[in-house]
């Protein structure tokens, strides 16, 4: 079985590009962010004409995930357990759609857009932290219940956890950037003292291996990128892990999303 994640940066917007590609990659599962759309005008057919069920959150024009099976898809959970609210200055704080999960051929995949900081002293910042933090100890509580449950975090997590997971480390500590920040890598790494084990970079050492390229400053031609898209697995779905890929072809060409494909291949 194939799992992937992919920010897509409008899912209307790449449409043509995602139903080319789920038919070229021949994926089962696909956890999706950043699909920018209400309910009502979410792309159904897409995804109906090539025999995925598809489940989707999404409230407005930003955030949205959504997760697309052809191997099943029960129990859909739209966000977390206590999952953050964020209202800008504290003020009538909403709900965002950054979450959803569901049960795919008895693997628990959850599509996770996580909040990004923006910077290290705005309000987002402490969502983004919070968030991160209820969303572990959910994560704990599902394997204190479960060991052998079969977990998939999958998503774009806005954290560069290693040094090498961004061209230029120096660059980001100098201009005081997000993602790279201690308390983000702490929120990260809580995962994996929570079991959770990212199950792609032991196949896609680094540096230089990105899953993320801003459009501005030709930040892809010039290899410029940041690695912030993972997969975190528990332990008893790590054991089923025979490969994983992250597509950087599918980041070239007209109309490409900022972010690539994170693909991970799964042992029956």
């Amino acid at each position: 079985m194939k799992i992937a994640t992919w920010n897509v940066n409008s899912l209307r917007a790449r449409a043509d590009r995602v139903e080319a590609w789920l038919e070229r990659s021949d994926c089962d599962v696909l956890a999706i962010q950043e699909t920018k759309c209400k309910d009502e005008n979410f792309p159904w057919e897409l995804f109906e004409r090539m025999d995925y069920e598809v489940a989707h959150f999404g409230f407005s024009q930003w955030n949205g995930v959504a997760i697309a099976s052809r191997v099943g898809l029960e129990d859909v959970e739209r966000t977390f357990p206590g999952q953050p609210t964020f209202g800008k200055g504290g003020v009538n704080p909403e709900q965002e759609a950054r979450a959803i999960g569901a049960t795919c051929n008895g693997v628990r995949v959850w599509s996770l857009y996580v909040p990004n900081g923006r910077a290290l002293d705005d309000e987002h910042m402490p969502y983004k932290l919070e968030w991160l933090d209820t969303l572990k100890a959910n994560a704990e509580a599902w394997l204190d219940t479960d060991p052998a449950a079969q977990i998939a975090l999958m998503g774009d997590w806005n954290i560069a956890p290693q040094d090498d997971d961004v061209w230029d480390i120096d660059f980001f500590i100098e201009e005081g950037l997000t993602h790279v920040s201690a308390p983000e890598r702490a929120a990260f790494h809580a995962f994996e003292e929570a079991s959770f084990t990212d199950v792609v970079r032991p196949l896609n050492p680094g540096p230089g291996v990105y899953t993320y390229w801003d459009y501005k400053q030709l930040r892809f031609p010039k290899k410029e990128g940041m690695r912030i898209d993972f997969v975190m697995a528990s332990p008893a779905l790590a054991s089923r892990v025979t490969g994983a890929v992250i597509d950087r072809e599918e980041r070239k060409g007209k109309g490409a999303s900022d972010h690539a494909p994170v693909i991970v291949e799964l042992a029956d």
